[in-house]
């Protein structure tokens, strides 16, 4: 299935070349970032990832490795933390506060891990974080790291700036290519779903949660766990007073359970095992009814071993009506669910998936364009949109009676934001060529790495109105 209608690829072809404008936005800050290496931890291997502990966290939430690398782990909290690698032998002694640790991953195999501190409760406390081994789609690892630039010679320096570009480069033609043969990973989240609409008019979803393969990014497949297979969950729509059924398989190898999460609904209905419900065993099934109210966007997801179910996939979409519009704006050509996440095995991702495998938002001169931001994540997300500005309308579902302009809104875990965007064609590139907008999470250690762009980015690109 494409992703992008035949005649936006069409559109683009001839543009697309026009995307190396994203990669000069971003590339400043990676040679700052390179330039600025911390070259002052003696002992550390070159190319090592730096991991910090701390009360209690471990981050950055997902560590990306090459295979035979090695992680730099320091202790700044203020009690003793600990690093080890789940399913295998490797892991670190006691580290004091404000002590460091180089651990070696000679002979861990290329894959996905869980990493925790070992010291007891901790863990439970929050710390762990996901550990990805031998990907190259979000590879952290800076060439420059550990080396003495101020020794290097111009020609050095030059050469070293080259291998930065062409992998920034490498990412960014990959992105481009969905835009003419579609996406670049297999699976496609967020997908509209169907009801079926019984005799009384109730509107029934099944919904079967199971481990699945996930390809987040070209080359890096993860054992996700998904609802229906996709991850966000399928985008689930209703009206304002329709009668919902929805019908959760667990085919998990553990318990869950749904919460409604944003949405008006009986306690009974709430999702949260031991507390409004049983938890739902494997191979069980369980019935949620309720009546929509709203308007509303509501997420859906885990409530039982939620800090593993929900970053590792669990999550998905239900809207309840539509957002009332502001005078003045509109009529809304088309509506975005954008699903954020940071954790898990899933990670830094935009609807499931991390640059360069992101769609763009694709809109004509002229068009309005409302996205809804949903955070599912575990950190907060300024959402940064270049060029056109976001006209925010609602918070958590509930219309905001002076709606304001913003480049950046902010999004904590569990919020969601819905904002207009007008694509008019001032946003055009030159010669009424399309235009190409960088879309980003703007904590730049989320969507930028010495090897270039990665997980929270995409595009907003404008197109001529035909």
């Amino acid at each position: 299935m494409s992703l992008f209608k035949r005649e936006d690829r069409e559109a683009l072809r001839a543009g697309s070349a026009a995307l190396a404008v994203v990669a000069v936005m971003f590339s400043f800050a990676a040679v700052v970032v390179a330039a600025h290496a911390d070259n002052g931890k003696v002992g550390a291997p070159a190319g090592a990832v730096p991991v910090t502990l701390s009360e209690f966290a471990i981050s950055p939430a997902t560590i990306t490795v090459p295979v035979d690398g090695s992680i730099v782990v320091t202790n700044t909290g203020s009690a003793q933390h600990n690093f080890s690698v789940r399913g295998t032998k490797v892991h670190t002694a006691d580290i004091a506060p404000g002590a460091s640790a180089t651990l070696s991953l000679d002979g861990v195999k290329k894959g996905h891990y869980t990493v925790f501190c070992s010291v007891s409760g901790h863990e439970t406390a929050g710390m762990r974080a996901a550990l990805d081994v031998g990907s190259t789609a979000s590879a952290t690892v800076d060439p420059m790291a550990g080396m003495d630039t101020s020794t290097m010679t111009p020609a050095q320096m030059l050469a070293m700036n080259s291998k930065m570009d062409t992998a920034m480069k490498s990412g960014i033609d990959d992105y481009v290519a969905q835009l003419k043969d579609g996406p670049n990973t297999k699976g496609v989240g967020n997908q509209l779903l169907a009801p079926k609409v019984q005799a009384d008019g109730t509107k029934e979803f099944e919904l079967t949660a199971k481990i699945v393969d996930w390809e987040v990014a070209p080359g890096n497949t993860v054992k996700a766990w998904a609802y229906n297979g996709q991850v966000p969950g399928p985008w689930i729509k209703v009206a304002v007073g329709d009668k919902v059924r929805i019908v959760l398989q667990n085919d998990l190898p553990q318990s869950t359970a749904i919460h409604f999460h944003g949405l008006d609904v009986p306690m009974a209905m709430d999702g949260v095992p031991f507390v409004t419900q049983p938890p739902v065993l494997p191979g069980k099934t369980f019935t949620y009814e309720f009546v929509a109210k709203g308007p509303a966007m509501g997420m859906y997801h885990s409530h039982d071993d939620a800090q593993q179910q929900v970053p590792d996939g669990m999550i998905g979409v239900l809207q309840v009506g539509e957002m009332p519009l502001p005078a003045g704006v509109g009529p809304v050509a088309q509506e975005v669910p954008m699903v954020l996440n940071d954790a898990g095995v899933i990670g830094l991702s935009l609807n499931g998936k991390s640059f360069p495998a992101t769609a763009p938002v694709i809109a004509k001169a002229g068009d309005w364009v409302e996205i809804t931001y949903f955070n599912e994540g575990l950190q907060i997300h300024p959402m940064h949109l270049h060029g056109l500005p976001q006209l925010v309308i609602a918070k958590d579902g509930f219309a905001l009676p002076q709606p304001y302009r913003a480049d950046t809104v902010l999004v904590a875990p569990g919020e969601r934001y819905t904002v207009l965007v007008h694509a008019t064609s001032d946003f055009l590139g030159p010669n009424n060529t399309p235009g190409i907008w960088a879309f980003h999470c703007h904590i730049l250690t989320h969507a930028e790495g010495p090897n270039g762009m990665f997980g929270m980015v995409t595009t907003f690109i404008v197109t001529p109105a035909r």
